[in-house]
């Protein structure tokens, strides 16, 4: 079931709408109106006139069009256009819901093995009454920050990291919150040398064990190993316009159809939106973006981010832990199971009477 903080309204744009030109280009009609509303915005700082009513009846009405226009664009959504947004350079990333949603953080670092990957953000952290143990993939905003972080590409160090920080939240009997959002795990050659592949399958066999709550929310990309290596948990959760998948769209068109410029179509084949996997029951929860995405409107986004947390830590945290682990066992052991309905059809006897 689809989780909502409330029943869908079209909202009215914010007093400074973004003026992102370089966003996707399906977004140019609502870039068209933008502009036009910020030029009204900006007469209307003028001295008062006669004109004043006027000026705000024509703003009011131009945030009413944005609106219906936004609404129309984004529930016409192609997988590819899905991606494109799970990529947008403002969308929010781990460390903006730590700031926004959270009441304090206290980051910790290094695996105590090789180093600190800043591709993985973790932490003590408290939101309400529930102090938890954040485990995410951080991008970095600004290209420095992003090649520091290596574009969200977590090392092993990264996954040691997190897994450490883990095993300390069950020490505590702190519930886990893992944040999702990598193109996939660091392709390197050092990274493999120090056991990428390996690393991975640990931190997903000790998540299947770890005798604590844990939610897994994917906030834009979910790409690969890299996000099952911090995605096993007792609710899985995905953002309305993320996307979680075995490869990105790119890597599967290169090796099915040995070109990037096949990426849409192979994005409509892989079936990795946020309705395909509900409807697949590969994820629990879809939790609503605002209109036009959560880049569109932070705070939003981080109230219902951080209404769905509750929501979810007061449901996982009165469960007998023996059961939540059966329950997180048998979850991940039914996907995939698909049995063809000619299968259960009774067999007619052959044997003579």
């Amino acid at each position: 079931m689809s989780f909502e903080q409330s029943s869908f309204h079209l909202q009215p744009a914010g007093d400074d709408p973004k003026m992102s030109h370089t966003g996707p280009e399906f977004e140019q009609p609502m870039f068209e109106i933008e502009s036009k509303i910020q030029e009204l915005l900006e007469q209307s700082r003028q001295p008062r006139s006669a004109t004043d009513d006027s000026l705000e009846r024509e703003i009011i009405a131009q945030r009413k069009k944005w609106n219906e226009i936004a609404a129309d664009v984004y529930s016409k959504l192609s997988p590819w256009q899905i991606v494109q947004v799970a990529r947008h350079k403002d969308r929010p990333y781990t460390r903006d819901y730590l700031n926004l949603a959270f009441d304090e953080f206290v980051e910790l670092h290094g695996d105590k093995h090789f180093g600190d990957d800043r591709a993985m953000l973790t932490g003590f952290a408290k939101i309400d009454q529930y102090k938890v143990m954040v485990v995410g993939h951080q991008k970095g905003r600004t290209y420095r920050e992003r090649a520091a972080c290596h574009f969200g590409c977590a090392h092993p160090e990264g996954y040691r990291k997190a897994m450490s920080k883990m095993r300390m939240a069950e020490k505590y009997g702190m519930p886990i919150v893992c944040f999702i959002d990598t193109p996939g795990a660091y392709p390197g050659i050092g990274a493999e040398e120090r056991g990428q592949a390996q690393v991975i399958a640990e931190s997903m066999f000790q998540m299947s064990q770890l005798r604590t709550p844990i939610i897994c929310i994917v906030i834009g990309e979910g790409g690969s190993g890299g996000a099952l290596g911090i995605g096993l948990g007792d609710r899985i959760a995905v953002l309305q316009y993320a996307y979680y998948s075995v490869i990105s769209p790119e890597g599967c068109a290169g090796i099915l159809w040995k070109s990037h410029q096949h990426a849409p179509k192979a994005a409509d084949a892989l079936r990795f939106t946020s309705k395909h996997l509900h409807d697949m029951g590969v994820i629990d929860d879809v939790i609503e973006e605002p209109l036009g995405g959560a880049h569109r409107d932070h705070h939003k986004m981080a109230a219902w981010m951080k209404s769905y947390l509750l929501h979810a830590l007061g449901e996982l945290t009165v469960q007998p832990v023996d059961e939540m682990i059966e329950k997180r066992y048998e979850k991940f052991r039914s996907m995939g199971v698909f049995l063809d309905p000619a299968q259960h059809e009774p067999l007619e006897s052959t044997t003579a009477p």
